[in-house]
């Protein structure tokens, strides 16, 4: 059965009701001297030291440090060359009109292989482990924040580390992949599909109620490497209640006039300022 998630409306960036847009105001660059850098890691700092149930909401820009590139930036999937278009093949109506399309392009830019963990992946799930973060939300696909050792993962868009069959139901790991040419199929015959979600698809109930229930209960919400248009993932931020929204990214958002605290820097530089704390 083909289960029913939500990577396609979400990368289309159909917004759902009830989900307000911000107005943006003009975002105050950090590269306006090193003493108002200084003072956000600062203040950073504080409030990681003063929060012990912090929600991390990352997309593709978590991961772009370990090599893997993202949707929409500069050197992103979305701007390179294909006979169709990104948002095309990753759909499910795609997917199954044209299968074989669908498997090379997904061998060939969604399988990532020798891909390891980043400052970032490593000091979050350092946090949790000292008991500072209740878990980390995530768009991507990658399974790194696993790796890096994290272990409570919502993952909105599913895992290429997973894989089904379509026809029976068993379950395979991304090794299938290095065990088939073309079309995946299972020892009954069936196609394997990855556990992700398409464009045309819905998000998992289960996983978007738990991400709903720890961003409401959160006394932080960090969020980083993400675009902010991806409906409705991007639309969670609305239930945050707290007054610690953290926003780091290195392009402006529709929500930096929300946030308690915006950082215009690399993930990497940003966390690599905290690690310190949980050593």
């Amino acid at each position: 059965m083909l289960r029913q998630s939500g990577f396609l409306r979400m990368l289309k960036g159909i917004g759902r009701p009830g989900f307000a847009m911000p107005l943006q105001k003009p975002r105050q660059t950090d590269q306006a001297g090193d003493g108002s850098m200084q003072k956000k890691i600062e203040t950073f700092r504080e409030w990681i030291s003063q929060s012990d149930n912090i929600v991390f909401f990352g997309g593709a820009g978590v991961s772009t440090e370990s090599g893997i590139p993202d949707f929409r930036s500069v050197d992103g999937l979305y701007n390179q060359k294909y006979e169709y278009p990104p948002e095309t093949i990753l759909s499910h109506t795609f997917f199954h009109r044209n299968p074989e399309e669908f498997y090379r392009f997904y061998r060939d830019k969604l399988l990532v292989c020798n891909v390891q963990p980043n400052i970032t992946h490593e000091v979050l799930a350092k946090m949790e482990r000292v008991g500072k973060l209740r878990c980390v939300v995530t768009q991507n696909i990658d399974g790194l924040h696993q790796l890096a050792g994290s272990k409570n993962v919502l993952e909105l868009h599913g895992s290429t580390l997973r894989n089904f069959c379509m026809h029976c139901g068993k379950r395979y790991g991304i090794e299938i992949f290095d065990q088939t040419q073309g079309i995946p199929r299972c020892t009954c015959g069936g196609i394997v599909r990855p556990d992700v979600v398409l464009y045309e698809e819905g998000l998992d109930d289960a996983v978007v109620r738990q991400a709903v229930q720890a961003i409401r209960q959160a006394d932080m919400l960090i969020v980083g490497g993400t675009s902010l248009v991806v409906y409705p993932a991007a639309g969670l931020i609305n239930d945050y209640r707290g007054k610690k929204l953290v926003l780091i990214n290195q392009s402006p958002t529709s929500y930096d006039a929300r946030a308690d605290l915006l950082i215009c820097d690399r993930l990497g530089a940003v966390f690599g300022a905290v690690r310190d704390l949980f050593e």
